[in-house]
């Protein structure tokens, strides 16, 4: 009587069966978390809600530019004025409610104490937003 332990004449076969061990368990947990989750989704007493537009309470203020060149020159909303006179338009404007926005555009080129000026003329006159207006770099250059 003889026996055999393993295999004969090395016959290699290869297993072509998908282990579906893992993919039973991923399927398991999701349905139990969707078994868990659309109940607290869906539970929801049904109504017929009003058709309603919505007008905004409060209009958006007008911003205010405030452009610096090269030379150090303020123009308020394209026109040139002087120190004093961006300090007086600030404080008027401060006054508005709501109050305007302040956007600075200052020359790539211009020094900084002019920009300064702009900005301690804003803080003086109590202007709470004040941005930089800048540009993007260009691409591929």
């Amino acid at each position: 009587m003889a026996m055999s332990v393993g295999q004969e004449d090395g016959d290699d076969e290869v297993i072509s069966a998908i282990n579906t061990t893992p993919l039973v368990d991923v399927m398991l947990v999701l349905l139990i978390i969707f078994l868990i989750t659309i109940p607290v989704v869906t539970h929801t007493v049904p109504v017929q809600l009003p058709k309603q537009t919505v007008q905004p309470l409060q209009t958006t203020p007008k911003s205010v530019e405030i452009a610096i060149n090269r030379d150090g020159n303020f123009f308020w909303n394209e026109s040139l004025v002087d120190a004093p006179t961006l300090l007086e338009r600030l404080k008027t404007a401060s006054q508005q409610t709501p109050q305007p926005e302040v956007h600075v555009r200052g020359d790539q080129g211009t020094r900084y104490e002019f920009i300064g000026r702009v900005l301690t003329s804003c803080e003086r006159a109590g202007i709470a937003k004040v941005s930089f207006i800048t540009e993007p770099p260009a691409r591929g250059g």
